[in-house]
C-alpha cells in the first residue's frame, strides 16, 4: 500500500504555498528585531558541519531556563532561520531559546539527525543554566521525543529536562517506508523501528503530545500512539492544521506556551 497521499500536508491545507514565504518573512524580523537589542546569539556551532548550528535567543534579564526548539521538514527540508519567530513567546516568559539546523536527508540518515540534535541540545545546555523544556514539531518532534532514549544525552543534561512537547510528532516510523518519501529518507526495517519513539521505554518525566484537531488523520494517529505507548496526554487543539498548530510558540499567552512553560 503506497501511503504517500496520506502523509502528504500541503494538498488539503488551503492556500498552503503561502506558508513558508510567511514563516520566512516573520523569523527575519524577529531574528533582526532581537539582534537590535543584543539578544541573539546567532550561528552558534555545536559540530564541525555547515548546518550544525543553533542560534540563542535571549529574554531580558537572566533566563528562567532553556527551550529548545526542533523544526520539521520531514527531515528534508528548511532549517533554523525559517523559525526564529517562534522563539517569540517562550523569549517574553522569560526563557532562552535555542533553534538548531541539522543536516537534512539523503546527505544523513535520520538516526544521524537524531544524534546531530542530541549535540545541539548539550552545546545549549552549556550556554544557559536551569531547567530545560523541549519542544519540535513534525519531525521536530519525532526528534525531541528520541532525546528521551537512555543515554541520547549526557546524563547531567538528561537532569536538566522537565518536559518535552512532541507536537504533531512521527511517532513510529514504520508507515513512512511505504511513501514516496523513503527514496529520500532510506529507511529500512530496523532504523524505522529503532528511531520510533513508540518503540522506546516511556519517560520518567513529563511529556505532553500536541496534535491539531483539523490535521491528517495520520498524523492524529501518531500523536495518540505516542500518547498510548507512553502513557502521556495528548491535547488536540482545536482549529489547528499541521502548518497552523505551531503559531501560538510566538505568543506568550497562547494556551501552547502556557502547556510547555506554565
Amino acid at each position: 500500500m503506497d501511503l504517500s497521499d496520506a502523509y502528504a500536508n500541503g494538498p488539503y491545507i488551503a492556500q498552503a504555498e503561502d506558508y513558508p514565504p510567511r514563516w520566512t518573512q516573520a523569523a527575519s524580523c524577529y531574528r533582526k528585531a532581537l539582534a537590535l537589542k543584543g539578544r541573539l546569539r546567532e550561528g552558534l556551532a555545536y559540530g564541525a558541519g555547515a548546518r550544525e548550528r543553533f542560534d540563542l535567543f535571549l529574554p531580558k534579564g537572566a533566563p528562567k531556563g532553556l527551550l529548545v526548539f526542533v523544526h520539521g521538514g520531514y527531515w528534508m527540508a528548511f532549517g533554523r532561520e525559517t523559525w526564529s519567530h517562534l522563539a517569540g513567546g517562550a523569549v517574553v516568559r522569560g526563557w532562552a531559546v535555542a533553534l538548531p539546523s541539522y543536516d537534512l536527508c539523503p546527505e544523513v540518515r535520520i538516526s544521524g539527525i537524531t544524534r546531530q540534535i542530541a549535540a545541539a541540545v548539550t552545546a545549549a545546555a552549556r550556554e544557559i543554566d536551569g531547567p530545560i523544556r523541549l519542544a519540535g514539531h513534525s519531525a521536530g518532534g519525532h526528534l525531541v521525543a528520541r532525546m528521551l532514549a537512555p543515554a541520547m544525552l549526557p546524563d547531567e543534561v538528561a537532569a536538566r529536562v522537565d518536559h518535552v512537547m512532541p507536537i504533531s510528532p512521527l511517532s513510529d516510523l514504520r508507515p513512512l517506508m511505504q511513501t514516496g518519501m523513503n527514496e529520500k529518507l532510506q529507511l529500512d526495517a530496523d532504523e524505522a523501528w529503532a528511531e520510533s519513539p513508540v518503540a522506546m521505554a516511556p519517560p520518567e518525566r513529563p511529556v505532553t503530545v500536541w496534535v491539531g484537531a483539523e490535521e491528517r488523520p495520520v498524523f492524529l494517529d501518531q500523536a495518540r500512539w505516542l500518547g498510548e505507548a507512553w502513557s502521556c496526554p495528548v491535547v488536540v487543539a482545536d482549529g489547528k492544521h499541521h502548518f497552523n498548530v505551531i503559531d501560538g510558540l510566538a505568543e506568550p499567552d497562547s494556551a501552547i506556551i502556557e502547556r510547555l512553560l506554565g
